[in-house]
Formats: C-alpha cells, sequence, structure tokens
C-alpha cells in the first residue's frame, strides 16, 4: 500500500493553491515552486491568489474529503477597511447574506471578535496607508468554505476585506511557519 505524504505550508501572497494552471498566457506562481512535493499532492480547501497563511496538503483524497467537511473549523485573521463595529461582529456571527454560484445564500452562524492588530510580517505587495483611513483586525472562524466566503461575509457587513490569513483549521495552526516554508508532518488529523 502506498504511503500518503501531509504538508502544512504558510502560503504567501501571490500564490495559486494549485500545482497547474490552464493559462498559458500569463504566468501565475504555483504552489509547485515552494517545496519539492510528491506527485499527487493536493491543496486541501484552497486560498485566493491574494489570500495568505495555512494551506494543507496531501497526497491522500480520503483526508482531503474529511478536512473540507463541516466537522473542522477554519480561522481567518481579516484586516478590514474601517472600524469595525460590534454591530457588524454580530452580524458575522449569525451569517450574512452573500452571493454564490449567481444566487443569495445565507452563511452559517459562526464566530467573530475584534482583535489587536496581530502584527504580521508585512505583505509581499503593500496594502496601503494610513493615509486612506483607519483599518481594523477581526477573527472570522467558520465551518464551511464557500467561494471567497469571508471576504464577501466583510463586505457584506460594510468593511472591505483588505488583508485575509488562515490561521487554523481543527487542531492546526500557522505557529512560526515563516511566510512560505512548508512542513511535512505524520499526519493531518
Amino acid at each position: 500500500m502506498k504511503e500518503h505524504r501531509h504538508f502544512i505550508l504558510h502560503k504567501p501572497y501571490g500564490y495559486l493553491s494549485q500545482f497547474i494552471t490552464n493559462q498559458t498566457k500569463r504566468k501565475k506562481k504555483m504552489l509547485g515552486e515552494l517545496y519539492d512535493f510528491p506527485e499527487g499532492t493536493m491543496a486541501i480547501g484552497r486560498l485566493d491568489f491574494a489570500s495568505e497563511g495555512l494551506l494543507l496538503l496531501t497526497t491522500d483524497g480520503k483526508v482531503s474529503q474529511e478536512i473540507r467537511s463541516s466537522k473542522y473549523e477554519k480561522e481567518y485573521y481579516v484586516q478590514v477597511d474601517g472600524l469595525i463595529t460590534q454591530e457588524a461582529i454580530e452580524q458575522l456571527k449569525k451569517g450574512v447574506e452573500i452571493g454564490f454560484e449567481g444566487k443569495k445564500y445565507i452563511t452559517k452562524p459562526g464566530k467573530a471578535s475584534i482583535i489587536n492588530n496581530p502584527e504580521f510580517p508585512l505583505r509581499s505587495q503593500k496594502i496601503r496607508d494610513d493615509r486612506h483611513g483607519p483599518t481594523s483586525w477581526i477573527s472570522v472562524i467558520i465551518r464551511e468554505g464557500k467561494f471567497r466566503q469571508v471576504r464577501k461575509m466583510t463586505a457584506a457587513v460594510g468593511y472591505p476585506t483588505l488583508r485575509l490569513l488562515r490561521i487554523r483549521i481543527g487542531t492546526i495552526t500557522i505557529d512560526d511557519l515563516k511566510n512560505g516554508e512548508v512542513q511535512e508532518v505524520n499526519q493531518l488529523l
């Protein structure tokens, strides 16, 4: 029986959560440029091009399906435009209406709170400076993962996302993993 391999990655800004692309015109950065992953490695869930943080990878499709299920919390630290209100936080907790696959969708209840600036290293592409107004950081914890869900949720309550980092999936955290660093682990669950 084939021995499966599992990895924890701190995905940097500007990388696609995939290994190959159908686009031939533009050269996009892929995960395979960060580490010599074995053939058949797949990202468990995705982080979009502009998102950073914890990404789990495996050669085991069953593990991938299990972790993508609603059994596991996914926690994000999100820098939003403006000083977010407690009222907006309460809306995020209850669920908000977003667009998904051309239809309206109400997100499932989750957790959200205002946090102090987590002081992550600066992103490779500057977000903006204080001349454009204040920003605030929040923690959002969900058990689902619709396309660009957290970004759509913060926009729905009037505070567009400026920077998004996933810091935890279930009990696995990004901890001290540096931007772009990969760690092979024995298991993910």
